[in-house]
Order: C-alpha cells, then sequence, then structure tokens
C-alpha cells in the first residue's frame, strides 16, 4: 500500500493545511481534521493523475517524521501506480503491455485510469504480462493514533 507522509499544519482560522514531502504536487486543506485528512486523499489521487499522464514514475513514501501523519491511498490505486512504475521501469508503453495481454489499447487505457474501476483478475493479468504476479496480503489493523 501506499500510505504518505503528510503535514497537517494548522492554520490561523482553525483550518489545516495539508502537503506531502513525496509529493509536492498534493496540497489541500480542510476546516477540521477529518475534513483535512479526507481532502488529503483526493489530493493525492489527483496528484497521481499528474504522474500518469506525464508518464513519470511515483516516489515511493519515505518514512513518517516527527508530527506527520500518515495518508492511505486506496488499493486499487495503489495497484495502478504499481502497474505504472513497472512498466515505465520496463520501458513498456501502454500499447506494448496491450499486445502482451492479447487485447485492445483501449482497455490498457482503462486500466490505467485511475477513475476507472478495474477488476482485481484484470490488473493481475496486466502484472502478469509483464512478468510479475499480483498478490492481496491481508494483515491484522494496526490501531491509529491521531
Amino acid at each position: 500500500m501506499y500510505k504518505f507522509p503528510a503535514q497537517f499544519a494548522l492554520d490561523s482560522d482553525g483550518g489545516y493545511t495539508v502537503t506531502f514531502r513525496d509529493i509536492p504536487e498534493a496540497i489541500t486543506q480542510g476546516d477540521d481534521l477529518k475534513e483535512a485528512k479526507s481532502a488529503a486523499v483526493d489530493a493525492l489521487v489527483t496528484a497521481m493523475d499528474f504522474y500518469f499522464e506525464d508518464q513519470r514514475a511515483v516516489p515511493n513514501p519515505s518514512r513518517a517524521q516527527a508530527g506527520e501523519l500518515i495518508v492511505e491511498l486506496p488499493p486499487s490505486i495503489t495497484a495502478k501506480i504499481a502497474l505504472l512504475n513497472l512498466m515505465l521501469e520496463r520501458k513498456q508503453r501502454p500499447v506494448d503491455l496491450a499486445k502482451s495481454m492479447r487485447v485492445k489499447p483501449q482497455e490498457v487505457t482503462r486500466i490505467l485510469d485511475l477513475h476507472h474501476a478495474t477488476k482485481i483478475d484484470t490488473l493481475a493479468g496486466a502484472f502478469k504480462a509483464l512478468g510479475h504476479d499480483l498478490e492481496v496480503t491481508i494483515q491484522p489493523r494496526i490501531a491509529e493514533t491521531a
């Protein structure tokens, strides 16, 4: 999972401004901490769109520093980021992946669309075409402190 450390800075008006060291494109705010946390996820997903559009690798999250909170991307977005990063690492274009998967290029376009719901089996097929396996693990959740 992609879990990015974020700085939640209290504004003078009582709201919060949220920034990410690893993803400088993601900046947002909220009137209270709950709203700011929700907006932080949306800001991260929106920032990921830029990485996909520009065909840039998404950096791995760094460790949280004192005072930072963790913002976790949804599993579907995490899988698509991992796929993008693998494609870039292997210098595979979407059309190359489509050929390997034996599907139309439009299907790969949908797979790489962060706002399109993609079945996990389809994502697994994309990873398989790139010589990797998609594995799902279930782990006990650690209680959050903030």
